[in-house]
């Protein structure tokens, strides 16, 4: 059963000598092309995209303006008080990248809970001694981001910013608390 290559390799040279009929790879080339899927042009086109940006922009703008409540004017005031004065001074995130993570996870948690809460003539007094404290604290935040700035990464600072972020993040959830307290003693009233 065993052959020899030598004699494989003359019965190969024998078979590729002969000539393929007339026409045949104009044939093949045809069939080729009939079996193989055509390639679809793309359909979209600068009028297209710019359309399809502007619809993305526009349902953005107004599903803001359907979900915004007038209960968060303060807050949103706040929070862009606060990014505003950290323009050019050096953050966490600045420093490494966990902590970016850090300082995100709560500045989001502390904007989450302050729209969350709903401003009512009730609370307004509650409402808006938290939101003095929170305003010092964004002040606090504020100069330590400026010493970061100025004096350079220092654990003690760094330290401060976080423990800053944690108090705004656990005076929110205080002022959660209470007006819950609040809503419970006025629904069991009313």
């Amino acid at each position: 059963m065993a052959k020899d290559i030598r004699d494989l390799f003359e019965a190969d040279k024998k078979m590729s000598n002969e000539q393929l009929s007339e026409g045949h790879e104009a044939r093949f080339l045809d069939k080729l092309d009939t079996n193989l899927p055509q390639k679809k042009e793309s359909k979209w086109t600068f009028l297209n995209i710019a359309a399809s940006v502007l619809l993305i922009f526009g349902l953005g703008f107004g599903s803001y303006q359907v979900f915004k409540t007038d209960g968060n004017t303060t807050s949103t005031t706040i929070v862009n008080t606060e990014s505003d004065s950290l323009e050019n001074t050096m953050t966490l995130g600045d420093i490494s990248p966990d902590l970016k993570k850090v300082e995100d996870y709560y500045v989001a948690n502390i904007n989450l809970e302050l729209s969350k809460m709903k401003l009512t003539p009730e609370n307004k007094e509650l409402f808006d001694g938290y939101l003095l404290r929170l305003e010092e604290l964004n002040t606090e935040y504020t100069s330590l981001s400026k010493e970061l700035t100025d004096n350079g990464p220092d654990e003690h600072t760094v330290n401060a910013l976080i423990n800053n972020l944690k108090f705004r993040l656990n005076l929110m959830y205080r002022l959660k608390d209470q007006l819950n307290q609040l809503n419970t003693i006025e629904t069991s009233q009313g």
